[in-house]
């Protein structure tokens, strides 16, 4: 089961009592106060391991608590420290207080270990308590209690691009036609009901990682359907990669209309974050018919075919938009990097599409630096 949200309660463990004793002892005369602290209790820490990739294995934990320091002893002992609690979680992970609806910790390097409640402090012994006016103190401090906290964890995927769509447009076919990933695909929407990632390999040495996730429709960022539970996942991502279906009842420009408005409305950053456009199913008409919808397409959203992108040998014999990729170059904020119809199935651009994938996540991270 994939969980990528699950509601805790954390609590630190209290600092042990100091001790209250005496040193009694053969020929020895007046011992006096000898009681040790209490140990401190066990603090709570995230730690990021990328061999997890959900939270499941904390659902149902309602509870977790750290130890609590142990007494102190006599003869000036310190009480045992608590035991550290650890919770692992996997990167991407945001700490969320129940409370106040702040985010407290984003926790994103692998292998990042952060102290998130520190336990309670051990009480002093009766010997520090010890004076000219006060050679016998019979008390002790008890120890701090803990501190405890509501908290959400929401897991929020890491990928370089996200692909977004309509239910039944394809997402799932690509990721697998590209990746690495094999989600189960079938002739109906909603198949994907977990998000997955996919990384997708450029030769030997290159990669960038994929996320699909269920299907966006109309309202989701209303909470209808099941874009809205993971619409978080591509928050993180580089860029979008936005499917429309050639063959879908829905008109291509209503699809990216609507899938714009339901990104804005769900995160200005999602906005106005760069993305490109793939569109799917060119194989279920003829060469002619699809050129003419990809062309009333692009003048719908203001674009004029161009053979930028035959450096990435798309196929000639359909229409695309791309701009020419250059490092340096400014890339555009109100219009998509490139347009390029596709066949999952058939493979029919998917090696094209790769490519300038790759060459638009690498541009965006120059931008960014």
């Amino acid at each position: 089961m994939f969980v990528d949200s699950v509601e805790l309660m954390l609590s630190s463990g209290k600092g042990g009592a100091g001790c209250v004793s005496f040193w009694t002892e053969k020929f020895v005369v007046n011992g006096g106060p000898d009681g040790g602290d209490g140990g401190k209790g066990g603090s709570i820490y995230f730690k990021v391991d990328s061999n997890t990739d959900t939270l499941s294995a904390l659902r149902g934990r309602n509870h977790i608590k750290a130890e609590n320091g142990r007494q102190g002893e006599a003869r000036n002992k310190y009480g045992r420290k608590g035991v550290d609690t650890i919770i692992t979680v996997p990167p991407g992970t945001t700490v969320i207080d129940m409370e106040t609806s702040e985010e407290l910790l984003d926790l994103l390097e692998e292998g990042e270990k952060v102290l998130f409640i520190e336990g309670g402090k051990g009480g002093l012994g009766n010997s520090h308590f010890k004076s000219a006016s006060n050679q016998r103190p019979t008390f002790a401090q008890p120890g701090l209690p803990g501190i405890t906290k509501e908290v959400r964890l929401e897991l929020k995927m890491i990928a370089d691009v996200g692909l977004v769509g309509f239910p039944n447009v394809g997402k799932s076919t690509l990721i697998s036609t590209l990746s690495n990933a094999r989600p189960q695909i079938a002739n109906y929407e909603f198949t994907t009901l977990t998000p997955k990632l996919g990384v997708v390999f450029i030769g030997e040495f290159d990669s960038f990682m994929m996320a699909d996730i269920p299907g966006i429709i109309e309202g989701a960022s209303d909470g209808r359907g099941l874009g809205l539970e993971f619409l978080r996942h591509i928050e993180r991502t580089k860029t979008l990669l936005l499917l429309i279906d050639a063959a879908n009842y829905r008109e291509m420009h209503y699809q990216y209309q609507a899938l714009l408005v339901e990104l804005a409305r769900y995160s200005e950053a999602l906005a106005k974050r760069k993305f490109a456009i793939a569109i799917t199913k060119i194989d279920a008409m003829d060469q002619e018919s699809a050129n003419l919808l990809i062309e009333g397409f692009l003048n719908d959203i203001g674009l004029t075919p161009n053979d930028t992108l035959k450096k990435y040998k798309v196929q000639s014999d359909y229409l695309s938009y791309g701009y020419v990729h250059e490092f340096g170059k400014k890339l555009p904020t109100d219009a998509p990097i490139f347009v390029i119809p596709i066949s999952s199935v058939t493979h029919g651009n998917t090696e094209p599409l790769r490519y300038a994938l790759f060459d638009s996540v690498q541009m965006v991270k120059e931008e960014e630096k």
